[in-house]
């Protein structure tokens, strides 16, 4: 057997012992109740300035949208020949196109249409897109496999192009469209081949949570499926739906000026931004004049804009990965 006694000057140092008191184990803090996703995700907006940037943008446009007149009393199809291309004046200050309508006046009413066709469109495939996402996400088998595949279908199809064919075929079917005959024949064709986006994000929202064990809880405490789904899973997918749908809805805006400026969207009648953008193509091929264009195409592009950054803020807010 080796002999383990210490020789001299081999002797071990041995620490002190100090008393530490451990805290007791059910001594929980309950002063800062955990805050909810929706209340940390608020925190964390409150403190962007892109999102404060985009908000005050955005609440100018639904200003102008809900209240035009408070900015302009000329009426926006008013036309004056004698005006025609005529530049800023006071009372006028974008001047006039070439019809003369004013095109201030023109700007300012020409946001209803786009916006309205943009949020009509977003409400319609975010709510479609859910319940088909979470369904297909949640019971999974055959229904599941109908819902993909259909998604699957819809979604290979370019929306831009599709509107086009659908609203080729509405114009054959229902030419006299009034103002809200348009606006439906747009939404129409936009939210048939846009909701595919949001049922793939909603199912695989909905894929991820429904084993985790706040529903295994639910369920063992007599929670049916159908009220699990849309009590507890439907509410927890939620956040990347509304990232999606709200960067979506300037895509629908830009489309509805794309489908008027090809002439198909809506009616020459109505007033929007889209039409207007189409009104000042002589200009664009001239040269000369060009605040014809320049107004409307910028309060698309400032609209558009806000959207963007305001999805952005939403993402970076929502989601748990960006917020660490």
């Amino acid at each position: 057997m080796p002999n383990h006694t210490p020789q001299p000057g081999q002797e071990r140092f041995v620490a002190p012992s100090i008393d530490t008191e451990l805290p007791a184990a059910n001594d929980v803090d309950t002063s800062h109740p955990p805050e909810s996703q929706w209340k940390q995700a608020w925190k964390a907006l409150r403190g962007n300035w892109i999102f404060w940037f985009s908000a005050i943008l955005l609440l100018l446009v639904l200003i102008v949208v809900c209240f035009p007149t408070l900015f302009t009393s000329v009426d926006p199809r008013s036309a004056d020949l004698s005006n025609s291309l005529g530049k800023p004046q006071p009372g006028h200050i974008f001047g006039f196109d070439r019809q003369g309508y004013d095109v201030f006046a023109r700007t300012i009413h020409g946001a209803r249409a786009s916006v309205v066709i943009g949020l009509l469109t977003t409400l319609i495939v975010t709510i479609l897109g859910l319940f088909t996402g979470a369904i297909a996400g949640f019971f999974g088998g055959w229904i599941d496999t109908i819902i993909s595949r259909a998604a699957d279908i819809f979604f290979a199809i370019p929306l831009l192009l599709a509107a086009i064919v659908g609203l080729s075929a509405l114009n054959n079917v229902w030419p006299n469209r009034g103002y809200w005959g348009g606006v439906s024949a747009v939404v129409i064709a936009l939210a048939v081949f846009g909701w595919p986006q949001i049922t793939r994000i909603a199912r695989g929202a909905v894929m991820e949570l429904k084993n985790l064990e706040f529903v295994d809880a639910a369920r063992s405490l007599g929670a049916s499926k159908w009220r699990n789904l849309f009590t507890h899973l439907i509410p927890n997918a939620l956040p990347p739906v509304i990232v999606t749908a709200t960067v979506s809805l300037g895509v629908y805006i830009v489309a509805e000026a794309t489908l008027s400026f090809l002439g198909i969207g809506l009616p020459s009648s109505v007033v929007s931004w889209g039409n207007d953008i189409a009104a000042a193509q002589p200009q664009v091929r001239s040269g000369d004049n060009l605040h014809v264009l320049f107004f409307p195409a910028g309060a698309l592009a400032l609209t558009v804009l806000s959207f963007m950054l305001l999805g952005d803020a939403v993402r970076d807010a929502l989601d748990p990965k960006a917020r660490k």
